[in-house]
């Protein structure tokens, strides 16, 4: 089995973990080359996919609905998407605010619930990475976040599939996004794997809305160690709106936080891949 497992986030839900590997064990290869002077093969490195999960047998073909404001439920999807709002405000002077005049941001204002979330999508749609997305696919990643955190279905698939390609030989589990959720819930889960290495990149695991809501659930503000793992080392593009808190020690305790800059793509999970600083901390675990 594979040395380092790489766990993806939204985004690779017509993918595979051979398809996926393509661009992903090239990018960490050199990152953990370029980082450390380590060389790894291809077959050091394999990835976790989980994104069909999300969809109901025979339905994958049909692609995402036509999704837009109005299909944006109440709660959890409701308040991430502002929460992704306030994020990206804080990120880019060329992002509104949700309080400035004319967001219809707040139902004090009067305005309902669509509203707010139509003002939310438009301002996220000027942003750097939600520029790239259409209305449907925003709230088609609303969707899976909320699915993956209340529908247990749905969580233990995708745990199962992280399951999978741990070995006796795994050491380090890389996790992008809404997979450090799922990489960090199944090792919670399994103290028994061998995994002394966690890394994890844009990871949402800070933001109130998923961290009350982790398993085990948090005691006192503390949310539980993952498992087996000795060193964990979270690293964050300042941009990443997804990732929203940085910083995930205060939250769990001996987390390495670490900050880069993407460039323009703030969250995207080559790019933190070939970073030295992300080779460095995968290359410690294998050492």
């Amino acid at each position: 089995m594979a040395r380092v497992v790489v766990v993806h986030g939204i985004g690779h839900e017509w993918s595979g973990s051979a398809l996926m590997g393509r661009d992903v064990v090239p990018a960490l290869r050199d990152g953990v080359r370029q980082g450390s002077g380590l060389r790894l093969d291809d077959d050091d490195v394999a990835c976790a996919f989980y994104g069909d999960v999300f969809f109901e047998e025979g339905t994958r073909g049909l692609g995402v609905p036509p999704w837009d404001e109005h299909d944006v439920e109440e709660g959890f999807e409701a308040e991430l998407l502002m929460v992704w709002w306030e994020a990206a405000a804080r990120a880019e002077p060329g992002v509104p605010a949700p309080d400035e005049p004319g967001t219809r941001a707040f139902p004090g204002a009067g305005w309902l619930l669509s509203q707010r979330m139509r003002s939310a999508l438009d301002a996220l749609s000027g942003s750097r990475f939600f520029g790239a997305y259409s209305d449907r696919m925003m709230v088609f990643a609303l969707k899976q976040v909320r699915r993956y955190m209340n529908e247990p279905p749905v969580w233990q698939a995708a745990r199962a599939r992280v399951a999978e390609e741990i070995g006796d030989d795994t050491r380090v589990v890389v996790a992008h996004s809404l997979g450090s959720v799922v990489a960090y819930e199944a090792l919670c889960e399994h103290p028994e794997w061998p995994v002394t290495d966690f890394v994890t990149l844009g990871s949402p695991l800070g933001l109130s809305l998923v961290f009350n809501r982790l398993s085990p659930l948090p005691e006192a503000g503390k949310g539980a160690w993952p498992g087996n793992v000795r060193r964990w080392t979270n690293i964050t593009d300042p941009g990443d709106v997804v990732a929203v808190v940085h910083e995930l020690a205060p939250r769990f305790g001996a987390v390495v936080d670490e900050s880069l800059d993407n460039g323009l793509k703030p969250h995207s999970l080559p790019r933190y891949l070939t970073a030295k600083k992300t080779g460095r901390a995968i290359a410690e675990g294998l050492m």
